[in-house]
């Protein structure tokens, strides 16, 4: 009956993702056939919302620049390093009102109000202090990323069982010890989800700053392509990081994944 049982759930699961994948397909197909037909309808001007072809070739032209893969690059390093300063500070500033009741009051509604307000409302006062090179970009996508993570750290934190705690302190674990073998480990998922959250919104917080004021990078390459009216390119290179952000995400998925098994 197990077998039977067993059997079953894998039929319907398949079954679940063979519809999914359905879905998918058919709504990515309505997509690109309504951006087609309303390229070829005239309605807009024909630069404007180029063709399918045309940004396959604009992807291609993207591609073949000399210059792409050392500006990637440069706007990867910049998303790398302000996620990992952003996890390195917002690990610890959770940890910290995660198990300080009196600090969680009185710090954390002001992180839940700065939160969803728009980051690039730094960037002057950021430009001003680090100057317009990376350093004002690597400082933005750290402020992005910071918040996501410290939020998830502090409420994962609260879920903590807390005889990991007890027994962490019956051996006389320092901050240290405790942070890394029992808080961490202990609370995997909301680590990952925040850094989930924090790659995305680091992403777009770079790009806005590399449109801003930046002589390399990505967002730099967007703005030219832009400023030329090279609107296939300018798609072609908005769908690589699209591409990349999916990528991205998809391993983060992964690990959740992994952990539940």
């Amino acid at each position: 009956m197990a077998n039977i049982a067993n059997t079953n759930e894998l039929k319907a699961n398949k079954t679940g993702v063979s519809a999914k994948l359905i879905v998918r397909i058919v709504s990515i197909t309505v997509v690109l056939a309504l951006w087609e037909g309303i390229a070829r309808s005239g309605l807009l001007y024909k630069d404007v919302v180029p063709t399918i072809s045309a940004i396959l070739y604009g992807i291609w032209e993207v591609l073949a620049d000399p210059t792409f893969f050392r500006q990637a690059g440069v706007t990867l390093g910049e998303i790398t390093l302000s996620v990992i300063l952003g996890a390195a500070t917002g690990i610890t500033v959770g940890i910290i009102l995660g198990s300080r009741p009196f600090f969680a009051k009185i710090f954390e509604p002001l992180l839940h109000y700065l939160a969803p307000t728009p980051k690039i409302i730094f960037f002057p006062l950021l430009i001003m202090w680090f100057g317009i090179g990376e350093g004002s970009k690597i400082a933005m996508g750290t402020i992005s990323s910071f918040f996501p993570i410290v939020l998830s750290v502090a409420s994962g934190m609260r879920h903590i069982n807390p005889v990991y705690v007890r027994v962490g302190r019956s051996f006389r674990a320092t901050a240290w010890q405790q942070a890394t073998k029992i808080y961490i480990p202990a609370m995997r998922d909301p680590v990952v989800n925040g850094l989930r959250l924090a790659f995305g919104v680091s992403t777009i917080g770079v790009l806005l700053a590399e449109t801003k004021f930046a002589q390399s990078g990505l967002g730099f390459m967007v703005t030219r392509y832009y400023q030329q009216f090279n609107m296939p390119s300018m798609y072609g290179i908005v769908l690589i990081i699209f591409a990349f952000a999916i990528f991205v995400n998809w391993l983060f998925g992964k690990l959740i994944v992994e952990e539940t098994q």
